[in-house]
């Protein structure tokens, strides 16, 4: 079975391509798949994660679950807040229903390849850009160096 090659990265047609895909939003979840509104956010999220062109319908199914495993352990956590962590001298259960669920979120975001290293790329090529951003935060007091400036 022949494969067709993917549109380099670097090229028109993938410009064309991403702004296409970047003016569609995310993708909605499939017809067969449950996503409750708590979980939305999440989804849109994981969705922005991956190009658009790279989610089959397996994918999308997982990123429902975990979707739903993150909406369900921000639930957890702010019940938790309301809630001692002993009870009846036992754990309160919910802290090992949120460390099994996020423990299910990390290992689905790397079976979907959304993780951090996938996404924003290994942490050790990160130290140059965050020198810079810092750089650039102790230059805001310099009147004479142009620089963008947030509008609001």
């Amino acid at each position: 079975m022949k494969q067709t090659r993917r549109t380099r990265s670097d090229s028109a047609k993938a410009a064309v391509q991403a702004s296409q895909a970047a003016a569609l939003g995310p993708l909605q979840p499939p017809a067969h798949v449950t996503l409750p509104d708590a979980a939305v956010p999440f989804w849109n999220a994981i969705m922005l994660n991956r190009p658009r062109d790279r989610w089959n319908d397996a994918d999308l199914a997982i990123a429902a679950v975990m979707a739903r495993d993150q909406a369900a352990v921000e639930r957890l956590q702010t019940e938790l807040l309301n809630e001692p962590d002993v009870i009846d001298d036992k754990l309160n259960p919910k802290h090992k229903l949120v460390e099994t669920l996020a423990r299910r979120v990390v290992a689905n975001a790397r079976a979907l390849h959304v993780h951090a290293e996938a996404t924003t790329g290994r942490s050790q090529n990160q130290g140059k850009a965050l020198e810079l951003e810092q750089a650039a935060r102790q230059q805001a007091d310099d009147d004479l160096i142009p620089r963008l400036v947030a509008v609001k």
